[in-house]
């Protein structure tokens, strides 16, 4: 067996027994663990390293780190330490693999991506590293936002709409929570007319039923109110295009 650690990002052999590979890794107290999982990552990318991991890319790696957000909510939920700590290092693996990735392709590397979420989360918190005065939590969120409007002005992810931002791959309800949320925000959307209140179980009780209802007609819940969801959203966008053309000054 051969034994291997990393020093300063190098692979070196430690000990031997028979033929099998073991790479073990050792890491001081001066070296930084992350830059340890670096040199794994680089690695396994590596000629030499592991043929699976050569032939991955952006692409093909994009579920799998949708599946270990998951697999961290489970972990989260059932508040075992020991299954975050495990599931954690899986979500942080899949950080590590696309800055990888993207070293390849001089584009990006962990350090770039580092930096630019470190100076984000300074420029979106004026209150704490600046002089900003808020009185409460919506501040802050009124101030994120507009921070966040004027640093995609100009640019192709530029947000003219308050609709704006949502991501198109969010489960179906938590994509039309996310709508309902911006819309009512945005003085878009008024609060719903329901013919009878219903408290927070019997709701979750009703969108089970409804569940069941769409399953045993053979349709797919999910993608009946992702649908709905879409249609929504394009007569709120035309709502928002309507009113800002009567509040613009006509020429």
């Amino acid at each position: 067996m051969i034994h291997f650690r990393v020093v300063t990002g190098v692979f070196q052999p430690v000990a031997c027994l028979g033929s099998t590979l073991v790479y073990s890794i050792g890491m001081s107290r001066k070296e930084s663990a992350i830059n340890d999982l670096r040199g794994v990552m680089s690695r396994l990318r590596s000629p030499k390293g592991c043929p699976w991991d050569r032939e991955q890319d952006h692409m093909t790696l994009r579920w799998h780190a949708v599946e270990e957000v998951y697999e961290l909510l489970d972990a989260i939920e059932t508040r075992d330490d020991k299954e975050m700590i495990e599931e954690l290092g899986d979500v942080l693996l899949q950080v590590v693999f696309h800055c990888q990735l993207g070293q390849e392709r001089g584009a990006f590397d962990f350090d770039t991506v580092a930096r630019h979420i470190a100076t984000k989360l300074i420029r979106r918190h004026p209150h704490v590293f600046g002089s900003t005065k808020v009185k409460d939590v919506a501040e802050v969120w009124k101030n994120w936002e507009a921070i966040k409007r004027s640093e995609k002005e100009g640019t192709r992810h530029a947000r003219g709409s308050v609709l704006d931002g949502i991501p198109r791959h969010l489960p179906a309800l938590l994509r039309a929570e996310k709508l309902v949320k911006k819309a009512k925000r945005g003085k878009l959307l008024k609060p719903s007319k329901v013919k009878h209140r219903l408290s927070k179980p019997a709701l979750g009780r009703e969108l089970f039923h409804l569940a069941t209802y769409a399953q045993g007609k053979g349709w797919s819940a999910e993608e009946l109110l992702r649908n709905e969801t879409g249609k929504q959203e394009r007569l709120l966008r035309r709502e928002e295009r309507r009113y800002k053309s009567k509040a613009s000054p006509s020429v």
